[in-house]
């Protein structure tokens, strides 16, 4: 997984609209890329209203706010419109910002070890450095604890 002081790794995902967008679009500002596993499941749904219920706040501190999963854009047009998120979601079937982040790790539930993504949450600077790293986060206060921290 990639830590403090590291480059992020640069990507180009489609958004819930099939629109290509990519980390350098945002070259100057400060971005919240979020991963989780999959849109309208328990924990994703509370992490994802949570970022919803502060993006005001992220706004105005000039931070964007992005969430990347494997679904697709049509399950995140589905996800977006059911919670009103404003922030953009992007759809990542092929695992390219997945794997770069080094969020698709083992995981083990009821005794059974899959692959699947690590719900982590990367603060990445103006210049494009990861500022912080925050793996395993808990779905209700990840939005919060970031906007404390910038």
């Amino acid at each position: 997984m990639l830590k403090i002081g590291d480059k992020a790794p640069g990507f180009t995902l489609k958004d819930k609209d099939g629109k290509e967008v990519s980390l350098s679009d945002f070259a100057g500002k400060k971005v919240v890329v979020y991963f989780y596993p999959k849109d309208n499941t328990p924990g994703c749904t509370k992490q994802a209203y949570a970022f919803a219920e502060l993006y005001g706040e992220f706004q105005k501190k000039g931070v964007e706010v992005i969430g990347i999963s494997r679904d697709s854009t049509v399950s995140h047009v589905k996800f977006a419109e059911k919670y009103r998120l404003p922030f953009i979601l992007l759809s990542d079937p092929e695992l390219a910002a997945i794997q770069a982040y080094g969020v698709w790790q083992e995981k083990k539930l009821y005794g059974k070890t899959t692959m699947g993504v690590v719900r982590t949450t990367f603060l990445i600077d103006e210049q494009g450095k990861i500022q912080q790293v925050m793996p395993k986060v808990k779905p209700d206060t990840n939005a919060a604890e970031i906007l404390a921290q910038l």
